[in-house]
């Protein structure tokens, strides 16, 4: 695991140290730098497999390619075994080598070989090109900046910051896009001059000219599919999950598990088990501050850790976050709206003190259904077929309802779900995502901010539903989830509160095989009748304890809506104030002193809302106001 940098292109000599510096977080234990001519690749490494000679960057026994790499790739075993019987010679034990190796037999193809997680660059000393490649899902990052002849890349925006000719200026349809669902765009950053290498894809720059491919989709939905019964699915499905563990538990050095209490993770640790007889360590969050019960899962997470016999720490979250706001924006580099960065990144840091590597449930809700807006959706079908008159009077109907506490806001939920009683079932679930539809936006926006708003905005969600099967939207939703919001906001979140404390995440319900295999069956042997996730259950059923199995879904949540209105009010207050608000120029002064009488009264629950708001000031605070580019007009 590292971090990676360089350019093609002339530059002073002292940039690629400077990226370097800023990325030591990633990789703290080595690093290193090719420079020839005006190319340079540099890389700090986390160092996880053959510790003694994976350094980079690597290159060829001919010397003519060089390397560096970010990730892990899990089959590296298997592909260098086909290497070596083809006569290739290899001087480490690393993967790095392997993907080397691999370029060097079978040119930009290789990617398709791959399984497992990786941002890696290869210089082609010989031709001078440079090639750029992706993991499938995107949990390893990249961005890029190009003007001209000068090329940089980076893993993450700060080292690409460090060049005088980067620009911080806002990229407009990056932020409109972070004010509706949270987070910037597959293929876009923040600032207007950085952009990011999507997910499954490939770059090569040739002659000054850069070229993107993309070699892997989410395979489409077959119109007669195999309808296999539950209990052979769910065989079929715990064995690919081992075999994902499996794979994922290569390391030399000690490796743990993120454990919330929910089902995935209990999943993973008990697939662990039946892997490994050694010790398994095991890492939970819970909350302080009187948070209400149903955000906490330590007592399940306590059962997992009892069954299966677990090293287990816990680390409890106490509601005073205001100093960790500035760091969470400071990883991201770009404004992130997802609350459950505090505790991924507390529980990152607690397990960053006893291993080097952890695994994570992330990606089990995506490809086993565990959302229950999957079950609205579906609900939603018989919904829209009573007569309009009575889906506009349940709109009416809900918006009286008052809202409650906990994790599971009911009211809140019955009024997302009648809110749009004409849409079709696409823009009902894709407006079910986001924090700010156009219509709030417009309402929002002052006309600095306004003047930027575009349509469109859910154009690639809507090809990805399109996608599912057809008269099934569930399996339209899950590929939206698959296509966005896992790679965009999870598997980026998972990324950065992970590195930042030197810390490696693998998420084995991530594998590229089990996203398949769970898109190759249909939605309803996934979530039969209204149990979500009841396939991955089965699976588990007699494994797991029957409390953990049973208990409705949580999420890796914090009390943020409580939060708001207590100890995190002075917080609000500050960053969200009138006057501060009034000064930026962007958002209208009363539309956001609404969301937040309304919040604070409890007649609504904003904090999604409110929650952008605040980590978009945040982030303007850290990046923009001493470059002078923070007030607009």
């Amino acid at each position: 695991m590292c971090g990676i940098a360089g350019h093609v292109g002339p530059t002073a000599g002292e940039l690629l140290p400077a990226m370097l510096g800023l990325l030591k977080h990633r990789g703290p234990d080595d690093s290193g730098i090719y420079s020839s001519d005006d190319v340079g690749l540099g890389m700090t490494r986390l160092a996880i497999i053959d510790l003694v000679t994976g350094q980079q960057p690597m290159s060829d026994p001919t010397g003519r390619y060089w390397i560096v790499f970010n990730g892990e790739i899990y089959n590296f075993r298997q592909l260098r075994t086909m290497l070596e019987a083809d006569g290739r010679p290899f001087r480490t034990r690393s993967d790095t080598e392997v993907i080397l190796q691999s370029y060097v037999a079978y040119g930009e193809a290789c990617v398709e070989r791959f399984r497992g997680m990786f941002a890696f660059a290869i210089w082609d000393t010989a031709r001078r090109r440079l090639f750029l490649a992706r993991d499938r899902l995107g949990k390893k990052p990249l961005y890029y900046w190009h003007r001209g002849h000068l090329f940089l890349f980076a893993s993450e925006p700060k080292a690409l910051l460090c060049h005088p000719a980067v620009s911080r200026a806002l990229d407009w349809p990056a932020f409109q896009h972070y004010l509706a669902f949270g987070y910037t765009p597959a293929a876009r950053s923040i600032f207007d001059s950085i952009e990011k290498l999507p997910p499954a894809h490939t770059a090569t720059l040739a002659d000054g000219r850069l070229t993107l491919a993309r070699y892997w989709r989410l395979p489409p939905a077959d119109p007669a599919p195999h309808r296999p019964g539950l209990a052979e699915s769910a065989a079929a499905m715990r064995d690919e999950l081992r075999e994902a563990v499996r794979l994922r538990l290569e390391s030399d050095v000690p490796l743990g598990v993120f454990l919330s209490g929910g089902l995935d993770s209990s999943a993973v640790v008990a697939t662990m088990r039946e892997l490994t007889s050694g010790r398994i360590a095991t890492f939970s969050v819970g909350f302080g501050g009187g948070a209400a019960p149903s955000y906490d899962e330590l007592p399940y997470a306590r059962m997992v850790a009892r069954r299966f016999e677990t090293d287990h720490h816990e680390e409890i979250l106490e509601p005073d976050v205001r100093a960790m706001l500035p760091a969470i924006v400071r990883a991201f580099d770009e404004p992130f709206a997802d609350s459950s960065a505090i505790p991924t990144s507390i529980v990152a840091q607690a397990t960053a003190h006893h291993v080097k590597v952890a695994l994570s449930g992330i990606g089990g809700d995506e490809t086993f259904g565990g959302y229950p807006r999957y079950l609205g959706l579906r609900l939603s079908q018989a919904h829209g077929r009573l007569p309009r008159w009575l889906r506009h009077a349940s709109r009416a109907l809900a918006r009286r309802l008052p809202d409650s506490g906990g994790s599971r806001n009911w009211s809140d939920r019955v009024r997302r779900f009648t809110d749009q009683p004409d849409a079709s079932p696409c823009d009902r679930y894709i407006g079910w995502t986001r924090f700010f539809s156009d219509a709030d936006l417009a309402t929002l926006a002052r006309p600095a901010l306004a003047a930027h708003l575009e349509p469109g905005l859910d154009a690639s969600r809507r090809a990805a539903f399109a996608d599912g099967a057809h008269d099934d939207p569930v399996d339209g939703a899950f590929r939206v989830d698959l296509d966005a919001y896992l790679p965009d906001d999870l598997l980026a979140m998972a990324d950065r509160m992970s590195m930042s404390h030197s810390l490696e995440v693998r998420a084995p319900f991530c594998d590229h095989r089990i996203v398949e295999a769970s898109l190759g069956l249909a939605s309803r042997t996934k979530i039969p009748g209204a149990r979500l996730k009841a396939l991955l259950k089965i699976a588990f059923a007699g494994v797991l304890p029957d409390a953990v199995l049973s208990h409705p879904k949580q999420g890796f949540m914090i009390p943020l809506g409580e939060w708001l209105r207590r100890d995190l009010r002075p917080t609000l207050d500050e960053l969200l104030a009138p006057d501060r608000v009034r000064a930026r120029g962007l958002f209208e002064v009363e539309a956001v002193e609404r969301l937040k009488r309304e919040h604070l009264s409890g007649a609504r629950t904003h904090a999604d809302r409110l929650w952008t708001l605040m980590m978009a000031e945040v982030w303007m605070r850290e990046y923009l106001d001493q470059h002078g580019l923070a007030t607009f007009r």
